[in-house]
């Protein structure tokens, strides 16, 4: 016996059975299911869109501290999306710091700092103002006094008050001469 003929189905006008609409809970489950969708969507668009802190960020591949050096200083440059206190550090492949260049220096919100560090391990005591090679720009020179760091890979750690530090996804490399 078919559903249609058991009373529990329909029939369309060609005399075909139509399955019944099922239950209530089926109904609500499946509207919850569509409505999470839309809301997965619309937190994923505001997310994608908020800005993130450090607005941008560039440094050299490889440079050379020591003498004989092509490039003697790495040259850091960042800009915040939001005015904060920085912090910025170098740290090794293993995440270790090597040399913290500023501490809760103040940034406000769109201007470019830019740095060099002059491969030097340990803690700035203050830094020297120098105008860049174009002569357009001041960057910041931080004043260390420890052994220059071993040859490899490092990055820039950004630490700032009011967010969380970033560490930055591209590296340098330190060479030797």
């Amino acid at each position: 016996m078919t559903e249609a003929a058991s009373g529990t189905g329909r029939e369309d006008s060609s005399g075909a059975a139509v399955p019944s609409t099922g239950d209530p809970l089926g109904r609500v489950v499946f509207a919850v299911l569509i409505l999470a969708c839309f809301g997965a969507f619309f937190l994923t668009q505001r997310l994608k869109h908020t800005p993130t802190v450090v607005a941008s960020f560039g440094l050299d591949p490889y440079f050379s501290p020591y003498p004989g050096g092509h490039v003697r200083r790495e040259a850091i440059s960042l800009k915040l999306s939001s005015a904060d206190q920085v912090t910025v550090t170098i740290i090794d492949s293993q995440g270790n710091e090597v040399a913290t260049l500023l501490r809760d220096l103040p940034v406000p919100r769109y201007k470019t700092v830019s740095l060099r560090w002059t491969g030097h391990r340990g803690t700035s005591h203050g830094y020297t103002v120098e105008l860049s090679s174009t002569g357009r720009t001041r960057e910041l020179v931080p004043r260390l006094y420890g052994p220059l760091a071993a040859p490899g890979e490092y990055r820039v750690r950004i630490g700032l008050r009011h967010h969380h530090a970033v560490n930055l996804p591209r590296s340098f490399v330190l060479v030797r001469g």
